[in-house]
């Protein structure tokens, strides 16, 4: 994983970085709802929250979201920094909605896969159903994802051998 710029730190969020963290949900236009503190992770940058993200927690899964970076700090990794810690801080299946084949394939980076609406467990269904009603009524372009253990093959040959190791990154 890489590091964070010089000056940034990644921490809890506390009861005080409550406002900062709607109102870079709100500036972002992302779902509003189930904004709480106590489940995100954000990046200080100089004494500024720069970026977020949570876990929001569901019955037997978790859903990756609230994922900001503001503006002046973008391509900087902050993103993957946070995606990369939300996901190694994961205790359950974990899930999210995104809009767009860019943030598909984004996620994917990752090790997330789309997967249909009825293999969400129920508590995330009711959580999305609304989003899915917009992409089958008018064409929404959401996408449901899962994380799914990554699997690294290396292969190393020498001059008289062949060896490979397997790396397995993951929490599921």
């Amino acid at each position: 994983m890489k590091n964070l710029p010089e000056g940034c730190i990644l921490r809890k969020a506390t009861s005080k970085d409550a406002s900062s963290i709607r109102w870079l949900v709100f500036k972002a236009r992302l779902d509003p709802t189930q904004l709480k503190w106590q489940q995100f992770w954000v990046v200080e940058c100089d004494n500024q929250i720069v970026a977020c993200g949570q876990l929001r927690n569901f019955v037997e899964a978790q859903e990756l979201g609230s994922l900001v970076v503001t503006k002046n700090w973008r391509n900087r990794g902050l993103g993957s920094f946070i995606t990369q810690h939300l996901i190694e801080q994961a205790t359950q299946p974990l899930y999210l909605e995104c809009l767009g084949k860019k943030l598909v394939s984004y996620y994917k980076k990752f090790g997330f896969v789309p997967i249909d609406f009825q293999d969400l467990p129920a508590s995330l269904k009711s959580k999305f159903k609304l989003s899915q009603l917009g992409k089958q009524l008018i064409g929404v372009p959401v996408t449901f994802m899962k994380y799914r253990r990554i699997t690294y093959l290396a292969v190393e040959t020498a001059p008289t051998q062949a060896k490979s190791t397997c790396v397995d990154y993951g929490n599921l």
